[in-house]
């Protein structure tokens, strides 16, 4: 019985032995198995994270290029469309000017036509209402032929005081309300005709003294429109007597010193048809020219509106360039702390049975085999959470 139960145990010890050393090496096997599904999810980590910062990168350097090109088109365009706006403008005055001067040129021709009527005229000039009449209404057809209606008032009150109107005045444009060019029209036809007579007849005496009374009249005319029509700052500092015909403007031309004494004494300036006209044609150009400049002014003001929008849309790239950086330095720290704990992981000795690692992991030992597919479905999610990212960084 002894030998008998000496050989039990004998078989039985043999036994147990064999059955812990093969738990042993099934327990090793798996642990090692864990490991290595361990080491493998580390790694593929790693590759995601490498690829994820790659793909940012990549990104950023072609929504660079994208902006740098996108920012050249739009300076290109605006550079463009000024330099269209501005040519086209310029083209469009300069051929109003030239309008203006084959305007001013066919005048020339109509008055030198009149010029030779002058004797058919004289009968109906001959009462002083129906002269001043005409002056008003040659005056009146210069006007409406050279400027806009809003750019000149009819029967002007120059002083707020005084009941005193001036027959037309010219608005120039200031700084709340505009000021006003006086014009007024004048015609001393007799002193004219006496003297027209005089010179014809060669009588120089009678005609210097008929040149005299003639100038006398003019100043007369000029004093009167200093003290009634010139009020700064409503008005210019200047007035212009207009006179009616070119043979009268050119007599008192003649005379040396008459117009400029009578812009020095009593700040008016004489002028006749031809020579208005040439007036209206520059103060015309100068107006148009100051509607460009306003125009000008406005289009640099949308153009730095639009470089500061640029500014700060660099901005937002440059905040949004390091937030990705951020991301990117993060997920690289991640990787860190993975290997570290691989690292330590294989200094970890085998689990006693199956039941251990269930606990400790929350997988069951079938389980730890689908890791590494389980990793591979998370790459797709986070390569298209990736280019969604950069879509919404590119819009």
């Amino acid at each position: 019985m002894r030998e008998e139960l000496g050989a039990n145990f004998q078989r039985l010890g043999t036994r147990v032995a064999d059955s812990l050393g093969q738990a042993n090496e099934q327990q090793k096997e798996r642990l090692q198995k864990t490991t290595d599904a361990l080491t493998l999810l580390g790694e593929k980590h790693e590759k995601a994270q490498e690829s994820l910062r790659q793909t940012v990168e990549a990104r950023l350097d072609v929504i660079r290029v994208e902006s740098a090109i996108k920012l050249e088109e739009m300076r290109q365009t605006v550079d463009e469309k000024l330099q269209t706006t501005l040519e086209t403008r310029l083209g469009e005055s300069f051929t109003r000017v030239v309008e203006h001067l084959e305007r001013v040129h066919k005048g020339i021709g109509e008055m030198q036509t009149l010029a030779t009527n002058v004797g058919d005229l004289k009968s109906v000039l001959t009462n002083v209402k129906v002269l001043g009449t005409f002056g008003e209404v040659q005056l009146a057809l210069l006007l409406e032929q050279f400027l806009s209606p809003e750019q000149y008032i009819r029967n002007a009150c120059v002083r707020p005081e005084s009941a005193e109107r001036v027959e037309f005045a010219i608005k120039f444009p200031g700084d709340s309300e505009p000021t006003l060019l006086p014009i007024d029209s004048k015609f001393p036809r007799e002193d004219f005709e006496h003297l027209q007579e005089a010179q014809a007849a060669g009588d120089v005496r009678l005609a210097a003294h008929f040149r005299s009374q003639l100038e006398n009249k003019i100043k007369a005319y000029a004093r009167d429109i200093r003290a009634k029509y010139i009020n700064p700052p409503h008005t210019l500092e200047f007035a212009i007597l207009f006179v009616l015909t070119e043979g009268l403007y050119a007599e008192l031309l003649r005379q040396a010193g008459f117009c400029d004494q009578l812009q020095r004494e009593h700040h008016v300036m004489l002028a006749g048809p031809t020579n208005l006209a040439a007036l209206l044609t520059s103060f015309q150009m100068g107006f148009r020219s100051l509607a460009l400049q306003k125009r000008s002014s406005e289009v640099w003001q949308v153009l730095g509106a639009v470089r500061n929008e640029f500014t700060k849309y660099n901005g937002v790239v440059d905040r949004l360039a390091k937030q990705l950086n951020t991301a990117v330095g993060s997920i690289d720290k991640l990787g860190q702390r993975t290997r570290a704990m691989t690292r330590t992981l294989r200094t970890v000795e085998s689990l006693p049975d199956d039941a251990t690692t269930e606990k400790l992991l929350g997988l069951a030992p079938d389980e730890l085999d689908n890791v590494a597919d389980e990793t591979d479905d998370v790459l797709p999610s986070i390569v298209a959470s990736e280019i969604t990212i950069g879509e919404e960084v590119t819009s």
